[in-house]
């Protein structure tokens, strides 16, 4: 719980204002139960209209599902607060105020919004779908490696450690900072991952896994982009060759086909999507949209090396230049067979992972088959102004390969580690725009200049007068630093017991 309570304290903090295109439906389906977005066209292109039908998102609508219920939830207070303002406004008969950006795409959305009255529902429902949906589930994403690392280390301690390292380290703390489809498959496939092996149990007295809840997980990554066919392809063929390990009293009959049932609950969610939407459904949105207007080709291709290297190391969106920690899984390689990393003698332990043989290959040939997936979709393209996304799924699975590394490294080389890849990932998560110079270096460097600064407080003094100056000067930036501080100690002090005397 206190693992829980710092992560969701600390993701809340850094919340991103971006608008993504997910945020559209969701507002639809909290406004009038509907996926039409006809009346944001305009707002966003990736918003695209068919005759006769209405208005979409291109692509599938998960991460807009997720982000409807906290919106739901939150409705009556974001409709008074935009009421208010609106009404402020028209007896003040206010003029927009010039949106201090050097993008010219952020300034002309924000004099739109303002005009028509959207901004201030833009920022809260965003906000309400990052605070009360992105964060608490990247913080139970964060438990949960939390507990499969307690079973493979042994200690609590490290696990905590290398847990903390997991949320703050890596692309989880950068994606969970808005509303985004990417984060979410993850998050699916590190579950599903986790719930087909089991680390927790004992090994003396094994338990079937948790095919039906595995495959529900791995279907709804497909509901929330079609990347997640790679879950479902991996993790499918993992649960198959689990079971056939397992002693005969821990199969159940039909683990197959809970696995299919749980599947085929969100196949039945994503095909009624694309009935009702497009009139089909089994054609995506993706067949649906207009060509995008960028110079690279459009839709999936054959694997391109150019954006596997990108997609990799490449200084704008890369996996391992975004979060260095995960270079270390390169170093690993896998547990002796059958044996915990808890149990492995001292010469083992030295070269050996977390992980042992048969899930280290399921870590590695997920990995790899996820990003040939992403280099043969020409979109990959477009993360020059966005950050590592598109192959964020990865994450946990590098991640587990890399923590192996770090806990066998001796322990004031791995606190140095720890710290500036940590640090790393807050500027990244900070700055957020990549787009400009050098992209992640740019980006970090600029966050080093301007000190402690999360993306909301930007955007709030880029907004002008509309706000007080204490909200985004030092005032407001050291009482939230210092706000945070005390709620993470107060979150690991109250409740611990006390020592014997």
């Amino acid at each position: 719980m206190r693992l829980f309570l710092t992560c969701w304290l600390i993701f809340a903090a850094h919340f991103a204002t971006n608008t993504v295109r997910e945020i559209f439906p969701a507002l639809t389906l909290g406004d009038k139960r509907s996926f039409d977005v006809s009346e944001y066209v305009g707002f966003h292109p990736d918003l695209f209209e068919m005759p006769g039908r209405g208005a979409f998102i291109n692509n599938n609508p998960g991460a807009s599902i997720i982000g409807a219920v906290p919106y739901v939830l939150m409705r009556p207070i974001i409709d008074a607060v935009q009421r208010r303002v609106l009404a402020k406004r028209q007896s003040a008969g206010a003029a927009p105020p010039e949106f201090d950006s050097p993008f010219p795409l952020r300034r002309e959305f924000f004099r739109k919004s303002w005009q028509r009255g959207y901004d201030v529902k833009f920022g809260l429902a965003a906000a309400v779908m990052q605070a009360l949906a992105m964060a608490p589930l990247s913080a139970a994403s964060v438990v949960l490696m939390f507990h499969v690392l307690r079973h493979r280390a042994a200690s609590i301690r490290a696990a905590t450690w290398l847990a903390l390292l997991y949320a703050f380290a890596t692309p989880v703390f950068f994606r969970t900072a808005q509303l985004n489809q990417n984060l979410l498959v993850c998050h699916c496939a590190f579950a599903a991952f986790a719930l087909l092996w089991r680390p927790w149990d004992d090994p003396a007295v094994p338990r079937p896994p948790r095919y039906f809840w595995a495959g529900l997980l791995c279907g709804w990554s497909v509901v929330c982009d079609y990347s997640g066919v790679v879950v479902v392809a991996v993790l499918g063929i993992y649960g198959l060759v689990r079971r056939a390990s397992l002693p005969t009293e821990a199969r159940r009959p039909g683990d197959a086909l809970r696995f299919l049932a749980g599947l085929s609950i969100a196949a039945a969610v994503l095909a009624g999507y694309q009935w009702a939407c497009f009139g089909h459904p089994l054609y995506p949105a993706q067949h649906y949209m207009p060509p995008p207007n960028h110079p690279y080709k459009a839709g999936m291709t054959l694997p391109d090396p150019i954006l596997f290297w990108r997609n990799a190391f490449g200084y704008q969106y890369g996996l391992f230049t975004s979060a260095p920690l995960l270079l270390l899984a390169f170093a690993a390689r896998p547990a002796a067979r059958g044996q915990p990393a808890s149990q492995a003698g001292a010469g083992d332990r030295a070269g050996a992972s977390l992980l042992p043989r048969r899930e280290w290959t399921v870590c590695v040939a997920f990995t790899l088959l996820f990003l040939l997936f992403c280099c043969t979709n020409q979109y990959g393209y477009m993360q020059f102004n966005t950050g590592v996304r598109h192959q964020v799924p990865v994450t946990p699975f590098v991640f587990l390969i890399a923590a192996g590394v770090l806990l066998r490294m001796p322990r004031s080389a791995a606190v140095v580690v720890g710290v500036v890849v940590a640090w790393w990932m807050w500027q990244l998560t900070q700055y957020r725009d990549v787009e400009p110079g050098w992209g992640i270096f740019t980006a970090i460097g600029e966050a080093v200049s301007r000190g402690f600064e999360p993306f909301w407080m930007r955007t709030v003094r880029q907004m002008g007068p509309q706000f007080p100056e204490f909200v985004s000067n030092w005032i407001g930036k050291s009482a939230l630093l210092l706000a945070l501080a005390a709620a993470v100690a107060c979150t690991w002090r109250v409740g611990r017991a006390r020592a014997p005397q």
